[in-house]
Order: structure tokens, then sequence, then C-alpha cells
């Protein structure tokens, strides 16, 4: 499978009003980016740790109201939040409040805040990925189960990098997969991706290759797409004001590559 190289935007919900994202969502659906992506934590990664901060999965339920062509999703949702069946569920419910257009983003779980101040069991990271392996499955078979059913098959994104275990879950059941690091990294990792998919039997062309980069410039972005990725993710956050004046060399740059 050929993917055509997308743009998305990360817009972090730390440090904003919520109009301010709420604009921010509909700019860059104007301007054309192809997904639009939150993240799923409780307070503020970067900034003042008690900076004005919102939920990602409501946030998301409104973004479905209020877009009609991106697709939406988060960066990542944290497995060890919700009941997986609940997750399904809201996952389903969103896909269809936006008409077929979320990607179900996942990951075990990191910010130790989040787990203490709201009372879940931080653990191990060993016991998150256990947690995150035996969600998986679980949130298929509900999608199976619900009626109405999905609008479509919901894209699976699983965010992180880890070799032996979240690659491995990756090969046997994601659609996307978010990497971190630059072109080098994303090119090794691949190739272990690669490497699982081979063991499970699995065509590796059938999962889309994601990375960050910073907005700021696209000079490094042929090397990323060199290195696999076709889905290329720009972070803002309420701090810039949600400035997406970066955005349009990028789209620039990716109508170039899917021309050619």
């Amino acid at each position: 499978m050929t993917y055509k190289v997308r743009i998305g935007i990360q817009i972090q919900p730390q440090h904003a009003e919520y109009a301010d994202i709420r604009r921010a969502v509909i700019e860059a659906e104007e301007m054309g980016v192809d997904v639009i992506f939150n993240w799923d934590h409780f307070f503020p990664l970067s900034g003042d740790p008690q900076g004005n901060h919102f939920e990602c999965w409501t946030m998301l339920a409104s973004w479905a109201e209020i877009t009609e062509r991106v697709e939406i999703g988060a960066l990542v949702s944290c497995n060890s939040y919700r009941n997986p069946e609940l997750l399904a569920d809201m996952a389903r419910t969103v896909d269809h409040a936006s008409d077929g257009r979320l990607i179900l983003g996942i990951g075990a779980g990191w910010f130790e805040r989040d787990y203490d101040e709201y009372g879940y069991e931080f653990g191990t990271a060993g016991m998150r990925l256990a947690d995150l392996k035996q969600a998986l499955p679980r949130i298929e078979e509900r999608w199976s189960k619900l009626v109405p059913a999905p609008k479509r098959k919901i894209p699976v994104l699983i965010g992180g990098g880890g070799e032996k275990k979240t690659l491995r879950y990756t090969a046997q059941h994601a659609d996307i997969w978010h990497g971190f690091g630059g072109a080098d990294v994303l090119r090794h990792k691949n190739t272990v991706l690669d490497e699982w998919c081979a063991t499970i039997d699995r065509d590796p062309s059938e999962i889309e290759r994601s990375v960050g980069a910073s907005p700021r410039s696209v000079d490094g972005a042929d090397a990323l797409h060199d290195a696999g990725a076709t889905l290329i993710t720009l972070s803002f956050d309420g701090r810039s004001n949600y400035d997406l004046s970066p955005v349009p060399e990028w789209l620039a740059w990716r109508d170039a590559k899917n021309a050619t």
C-alpha cells in the first residue's frame, strides 16, 4: 500500500481558553491540514504546571461537530485512564458524531502526575505495557459488538518506540505507528516494526508511519519522508496563541510531494 503524504496538527490543550482552541481547530481545517490531534493529559506538560488545561475526549466530541473534513484524534489516549470497553464505545460515538473521521490514538501512558492526582495506579512501565497488550483486543472485540457499529474500521494509531513490546503490539493491532525522534531513529524503528510484521506474517505496508516535527522549518521534512514517514504532525500550544503561520509552507511541501 502506498500512502500519500499528510500533514497533521496537534492542538495541545494547554495554556489557552477553550475559545482559542476552537478557533485554532477551525483555522487548521480551513488551511487544509489532514488530521487534527489533541493529547490525553490532565495537566500541562510544559510551562506553568498549574496553567489552563482541558480534557481530551469531551474535546474530541466537540471537534467532531465543529469540523467537516479533517480526521481527528488524540496523540495519544492513555490506555490507563479508561476501561477498554468504555474507550471503544467513546471512540465509536465520536466516530459517528464526526461521520467516520476519528483516529483512535492509544499508548501505555507515562505522565505520573496524571496518575497520582486522578487516582490511577502508576505502577511500572512493564505493567502499563501489559495493560495495553490486553486492552487492544478488548477494544477490537467491543467494536464488533456495538450497535450501531462504527461508521468505518476505526484506524488505530499506537504511539511509542519500544522495540520489544510497543512495536510488536503495533504490528499486531495498529493501522498507524507514531514514532519520536529524527530521521535516523525513525528509519531504525521502521526496520524493527517491519521485522515484527514479518514475524506475524503481516504486510508492513498496511501500517502508515507517522512522526512529529518542529513546525518552524520544513528543512528536515524530506529526510523524515525518506525514512518512511508519510504523516507528519506539527504541535502548537496556547502560549503562542496557536500561531499556525508556519503551516502553509508544510502544506505546500505536502502537495509537491504528492504531485510527484
